[in-house]
């Protein structure tokens, strides 16, 4: 089980820091300020959610 938990937590802060790498270019990419922010904050919150996830599982319940 620990062994689960240790792949499910670095897949998913791997997945979390490729997500805030897409909303990073998708930021450069955008041709305009609005098209730009909606990117950044859809993205960017996926991104942050699974990065918390991620080191959620890594700490454990304590």
């Amino acid at each position: 089980m620990n062994i689960f938990i240790t792949t499910v937590s670095w897949f998913s802060l791997v997945l979390g820091g490729i997500f805030c790498i897409v909303g990073a270019v998708g930021m450069l990419r955008m041709p305009d300020f609005y098209t730009r922010m909606h990117a950044a904050s859809v993205i960017e919150t996926l991104g942050a959610g699974l990065i918390l996830l991620g080191l959620m599982l890594q700490a454990g319940v304590t």
